[in-house]
């Protein structure tokens, strides 16, 4: 099962001819979470629906960022940062996780 740190990843080194050879970083410590990838542009696209609610609480922390810690971020970024959050929880604790909890509620 991949972790989330596969998810963050490139899964592919491409060899450039005559160049040196490419060193792989080092693994993060146990329990570290993934880097995020920030502001660059993202290949890869997922469509999400939310209710009224969840948009308007989604702005409502990006405006909180701005505006109690200097932290411009846009609505993608900030829903990145919690998947990456939430998966890390989810590869630390598995059946613990507040992943698991979440879905199981109900």
């Amino acid at each position: 099962m991949p972790t989330a740190d596969d998810l963050f990843r490139p899964t592919a080194v491409h060899a450039v001819p005559d160049a040196p050879e490419t060193v792989e970083p080092a693994e993060p410590a146990p329990g570290a979470l993934p880097k995020p990838s920030g502001r660059i542009r993202h290949d890869e696209k997922m469509t999400v629906y939310v209710t009224s609610d969840e948009l308007i609480h989604i702005e409502q922390a990006r405006l909180a960022l701005r505006s109690g810690h200097g932290l411009a971020v846009d609505r993608g970024r900030l829903v990145r940062e919690a998947v990456a959050l939430v998966l890390a929880d989810f590869d630390a604790h598995g059946d613990d996780s507040v992943l698991v909890r979440r879905l199981t509620e109900g």
